[in-house]
């Protein structure tokens, strides 16, 4: 669940650099606009993943044991 709620945290601040740098939306493009059903699920999702994210502060590091 961690690694997948990253991944799709990575997608949208890859998706917000683009918006920024060349008011290019590639969600949007992709799925039919901003308006779009499907966006807004692409949309619901990511920002879902970014409020579990959010856990990944207050954890403490796990250690591994060599050997």
């Amino acid at each position: 669940m961690d690694r997948l709620s990253l991944i799709l945290v990575i997608i949208g601040a890859l998706n917000w650099l683009l918006v920024g740098l060349f008011q290019f939306d590639l969600v949007a493009t992709l799925f039919g606009g901003r308006d779009a059903l499907l966006s807004r699920i692409i949309y619901t999702i990511v920002g879902i993943a970014g409020v579990y994210c959010i856990s990944f502060l207050f954890r403490e590091r796990e250690t591994q044991a060599k050997g």
